[in-house]
């Protein structure tokens, strides 16, 4: 009886280590930059303002990166301080990598601001108005002058109508007919 307890608690030993090793792998890369590189970017048509509604959803620190690496200096998005410097760089950043085209014509899109959480941050944008959008294009280049392998899934939508696609760099145009 002796041996089976003491075989029982050698296994539960065991797999508790076969356990717990893999767990404190993980966490001791916690601070670590993760694997992959991914953002989205909504671009929402609203029929009442008659302006598209652009949402990018980005990982803070690879935007914070983007930025310094564009701009050479260091931006910081949880430290309120940065804050109307992260929006100037924010406005020139997005005016650069994010362009858009309906029925033949590029509009206008402004920098409306930016929230962040401890992990993201999302980037909103507006554009001038437009009638009755058809044709829809757009270049997206969100953080490809940071990362060669950086996806962007963009997801257009009109009249309720949502049209999704990924973006691999150095592809950045994606064009949809509504």
């Amino acid at each position: 009886m002796i041996n089976f307890g003491t075989n029982l608690m050698n296994c539960v030993m065991k797999n508790f280590w076969l356990f717990l090793l893999p767990v404190l792998f993980l966490f001791s890369f916690s601070e670590a930059k993760h694997p992959y590189h991914v953002g989205s970017v909504e671009i929402n048509y609203n029929s009442k303002s008659k302006t598209f509604e652009i949402t990018g959803r980005f990982f803070l620190d690879d935007l914070e990166n983007a930025l310094g690496k564009k701009y050479g200096q260091s931006f910081h998005f949880n430290d309120p301080k940065y804050k109307a410097q992260l929006n100037e760089a924010l406005r020139k950043y997005c005016s650069e990598y994010f362009k858009l085209k309906t029925n033949n014509q590029f509009l206008k899109v402004d920098f409306v601001g930016y929230e962040e959480d401890h992990e993201s941050v999302n980037v909103y944008l507006e554009s001038e108005g437009v009638q009755n959008p058809r044709k829809v294009e757009t270049a997206v280049s969100f953080l490809y002058n940071l990362f060669d392998d950086q996806i962007n899934i963009v997801h257009i939508i009109v009249n309720d109508v949502r049209k999704s696609e990924k973006l691999t760099y150095p592809n950045r145009y994606l064009y949809q007919q509504f």
